[in-house]
């Protein structure tokens, strides 16, 4: 394996487990949660840099269904991104505290809460987009049905816990304050939240196969 493509599952990795502790600040804290969002800030630019051909080749080439909702997904989550960590930035006060005041507060906190959780669902479909590279390597029918319902399962149950803690409230700017609970362990809060990331990716992976489907339908006409 190159190192680049090594280096690449890495920072992937990582920009996604630092996700998920990231959208758990009741296990953080502040000041974990501000040097986190750093993290992140880095390993985005750092990721782009990686992908840098991505960009070159966007003006070239077809564009079919799948290709512009890709498209979609990673410009709308590099934008959702990088205005979370700013926003964070202007509220921090470990990590940038001379960032504060550029905005009004409430504006920050409110713009901070909203993009932070839609950058978490267009991660999901990010990663759901790249689940097409896992399932080519099940070559076995058994595993691959197994590993369609187990996905199908979790998938569930994290669409469940998304509507059930009213995310969609905040992501649409109707609740000016997070509601968190710090009575949980930290285990469940990050299994919760990799549920509903993973949900949004399968759902992601789900539609990719539509668009797929579809195209091979246009082909053959």
């Amino acid at each position: 394996m190159k190192s680049n493509v090594i280096v690449k599952r890495v920072v992937n990795v990582a920009l996604t487990v630092t996700l998920l502790l990231l959208m758990a600040f009741q296990v953080t804290e502040q000041l974990a949660h501000e040097w986190l969002g750093i993290t992140m800030f880095v390993l985005t630019i750092i990721h782009q840099i990686l992908n840098r051909k991505y960009y070159a080749a966007i003006f070239k080439g077809k564009y079919h269904p799948l290709r512009i909702f890709q498209l979609i997904v990673n410009i709308l989550l590099l934008l959702s991104f990088v205005c979370t960590a700013l926003s964070g930035m202007m509220m921090s006060r470990f990590a940038t505290p001379f960032m504060n005041g550029i905005l009004p507060s409430t504006i920050v906190r409110q713009g901070h809460l909203a993009l932070s959780h839609w950058s978490f669902v267009l991660m999901g479909l990010h990663l759901g987009l790249h689940f097409g590279i896992i399932a080519s390597k099940l070559k076995n029918r058994t595993v691959k049905i197994v590993a369609g319902a187990v996905m199908g399962g979790v998938s569930v149950y994290g669409f469940y816990l998304f509507f059930k803690s009213d995310i969609l409230k905040y992501m649409l700017f109707q609740n000016p304050f997070a509601f968190l609970d710090y009575s949980k362990a930290w285990w469940p809060v990050l299994l919760e939240n990799l549920s509903m990331l993973l949900a949004w990716a399968f759902a992601a992976y789900l539609l990719s196969l539509g668009l797929k489907k579809l195209m091979r339908k246009k082909r053959n006409i």
